[in-house]
């Protein structure tokens, strides 16, 4: 009883979640289930529905317990090798710093050139002890020229102008789009031949941040996380002097 118990309680939780996500069971699994059993199932939901309940609530504490790990080990990461958060994502400020700034941003998100302002200023004023690392997270749903407009500031890395054309970008969101992407580009004097034929390859790069994001449960964009002291977790762009001012 109790494994026929346990069977149930993933059947329903996979029925209900097609059934809040849209999805379509599988025609396999759906002759594979014995029809006896679909009774049982529906018997147990009719007579207890706290059961379905408790199934979905155990489903959702298991993500939300993975979530964490994942979360701790960014922030732990972040606070002892910032190196490998880093990885190969543009970077300004101090070379090397205890301090890093990591910001998850869209080129087309308004919010995001609010904050730009914010923290150029920041990292002029503290860029011998502060590391600003840009991550992309392109909202494609809502922002059509977001992952286009990554995909040019990566190209445009390649050649080692990233922050001349990630300001050009936020400078002039209201024109993203390809005419503003080569003319950028011909103002920083790019080998425009090699800006076009990086922009194809950096699909790639661009969707590694995205994944990043996507597993750090990131929902929106800005998004800061900071390392100072003993500190390290999401901020503000409001609270970076605060945390910068007690790291000294």
């Amino acid at each position: 009883m109790r494994q026929l118990f346990q069977y149930l309680r993933t059947w329903v939780i996979v029925c209900l979640l097609c059934l809040v996500l849209g999805w379509t069971l599988p025609a396999q699994a759906a002759t594979d289930v014995n029809s006896q059993l679909e009774k049982q199932v529906l018997e147990i939901i009719r007579n207890n529905p706290q059961f379905v309940i408790n199934a979905l609530q155990e489903y959702q504490l298991g993500k939300q317990e993975k979530l964490q790990k994942v979360q701790q080990a960014f922030l732990d990461d972040l606070k002892t090798k910032p190196e490998d958060i880093i990885g190969d994502s543009p970077t300004t400020g101090a070379a090397k710093s205890k301090t890093v700034l990591v910001e998850f941003s869209d080129f087309q998100c308004p919010y995001c050139a609010e904050v730009h302002k914010t923290l150029k200023s920041v990292v002029d004023k503290h860029k011998d002890n502060l590391t600003l690392v840009y991550k992309n997270f392109p909202l494609t749903g809502v922002h059509a020229e977001a992952l286009p407009a990554a995909q040019a500031a990566w190209a445009a890395k390649q050649q080692g102008k990233f922050w001349e054309y990630h300001d050009a970008l936020f400078e002039n969101q209201k024109q993203l789009g390809e005419t503003l992407y080569v003319d950028i580009a011909k103002k920083l004097n790019l080998n425009l031949a090699k800006f076009e034929s990086d922009r194809k390859l950096a699909k790639t790069a661009v969707e590694k941040d995205l994944q990043l994001a996507n597993d750090l449960g990131i929902s929106g964009t800005p998004f800061l996380v900071i390392n100072t002291g003993d500190y390290t977790g999401a901020v503000q762009a409001s609270e970076i002097e605060g945390r910068l001012a007690k790291a000294s």
